[in-house]
């Protein structure tokens, strides 16, 4: 048998032929339900490969209703989850519908031994080869972006940039408004190059002049009052690692050009010193400010913004995204509601609304404040508008493409309707199909024709 040490979970409320099966199943490991509820407590408490399970189940055992209710909710739990289903000699539609909704496979009854064992044999053999094959993508693909959360088509396309550029050298401009995740996409780019040193990053706008100059280079014992020991700055205590210069464009004009010198030669002196410190380290820019309009204005340097703008990023606000305020609210409030210790807290109907609506002007880091103080200040477990803050809106708006091919307008209003459907429902893959008034297969088709993870 396979290796998969997960226990066969046999659903079948005939006390008689639920004991018939598991003795002629004998050589799994297997628990039992006789209904849908002690099969959902069965399948989180053992988390079952192989399932084989009657359509037929309490309170009404003559319809399937509860049969695939049961289905549903399974593969919601575990979409990986091999479910066969065990019908009556004349009920192939409901097979077929089955296996329509993601069912493994399906056994008449009265089955034959062999056959079922047969079959569930060779679901645990797939079982197996998945989790194989999901181990292996787990260590080739890097982990490099887990801290963003997003489903947004042009954040995902960032995310792919990120990893593609990650094991060059090519020095990196991050642009984009305050609040939208410029840190985060350093930390991924720091992650995925695989640099062993540190990810160190200063904030240029919030260091005074002329203190700036020794935090970055540092300085020798004695160059200036005060300097009572030899100090590293932050380019070299980055050194065999990533170095983010946050709000780049605010860095003095006396600065850049010891930056730009430093980019050039990879040596720095530090205050103080004549002897130059070889630094290897990789310079990640980033700023909410229009460095073209910096350049002609004087402002900053032509040169040096050609040295940090190897690979350009430009980051989209909040308000682009597509579905991803409600997906980050989801996120934000799990984790909340967890700290705060409020057990579960849940995004109600017109707080979902609020937050499509709302412009987030202060992007991701102002919905992150928001959404822990409603997770404070909440008198229920259901989170409202009024928590948030926010006024729910009178009309729920929408608009299309103004393109005129149709094949574009169509596959952007589905991508949208999709991703709206699937952060109202918190991913929640069946409420989503449900919200859009489509089966659950028909939805996993469209999200994989239209490059939806």
């Amino acid at each position: 048998m396979s290796q998969v040490t997960a226990p066969l979970l046999i659903v079948e409320d005939d006390l008689a032929l639920q004991k018939q099966i598991k003795w002629s199943l004998d050589r799994f490991e297997s628990v039992t339900a006789a209904d849908r509820e002690s099969a959902l407590l069965q399948m989180r408490r053992h988390n079952p490969s192989v399932v084989t399970m009657d359509l037929g189940l309490p309170p009404d055992p003559d319809s399937v209703s509860e049969g695939f209710k049961l289905l549903g909710q399974m593969l919601d739990i575990d979409p990986n989850v091999k479910v066969i289903v065990l019908t009556g000699q004349n009920d192939q539609a409901n097979a077929l519908r089955a296996v329509a909704m993601g069912a493994y496979d399906f056994q008449a009854k009265p089955f034959e031994p062999d056959a079922l064992a047969l079959t569930i044999e060779r679901a645990y053999r797939l079982a197996e080869l998945q989790q194989e094959n999901r181990r292996l993508q787990a260590l080739t693909e890097p982990d490099a972006l887990a801290g963003l959360l997003t489903r947004d088509a042009g954040m995902l396309r960032i995310c792919r940039t990120i990893e593609r550029v990650a094991g060059s050298g090519a020095s990196v401009l991050l642009l984009g408004e305050s609040g939208t995740g410029k840190e985060v996409l350093a930390q991924g780019l720091h992650t995925a190059s695989k640099r062993k040193g540190k990810f160190v990053a200063i904030n240029c706008a919030a260091i005074p002049e002329t203190l700036l100059e020794s935090e970055l280079f540092g300085y020798e014992k004695g160059a200036f009052t005060g300097a009572a020991k030899t100090t590293i700055g932050k380019i070299e205590n980055a050194s065999g690692g990533t170095l983010m210069l946050d709000e780049i464009g605010d860095l003095p004009h006396s600065l850049q050009a010891k930056l730009l010198r430093f980019l050039q030669q990879r040596t720095i002196e530090r205050l103080g010193s004549r002897q130059e410190v070889p630094v290897d380290v990789r310079v990640i820019g980033a700023t909410h400010q229009d460095l073209r309009a910096l350049i002609s204005a004087g402002k900053f340097r032509e040169d040096l913004y050609y040295r940090l703008a190897e690979i350009v990023v430009d980051i989209p606000p909040l308000r682009d995204r597509n579905g991803d305020a409600v997906l980050l609210a989801h996120a934000f409030l799990r984790r909340f509601a967890q700290e705060q210790r409020r057990g579960t807290l849940t995004l109600g109907e017109d707080a979902i609304r609020a937050i499509e609506a709302h412009a987030w002007p202060g992007n991701v880091r102002e919905l992150l404040n928001v959404v822990k103080r409603a997770a404070i200040m909440a008198d229920g477990a259901r989170v409202t508008a009024e928590d948030i803050g926010l006024a729910a809106p009178a009309t729920d708006e929408g608009a299309l493409a103004s393109d005129i091919d149709l094949r574009a307008v169509r596959e952007h209003a589905e991508r949208q309707a999709i991703v709206t459907a699937l952060s109202r429902t918190n991913g929640n893959m069946v409420r989503a199909a449900e919200l859009l008034g489509v089966s659950r297969p028909t939805l996993y088709d469209l999200m994989r024709r239209l490059g939806i993870k």
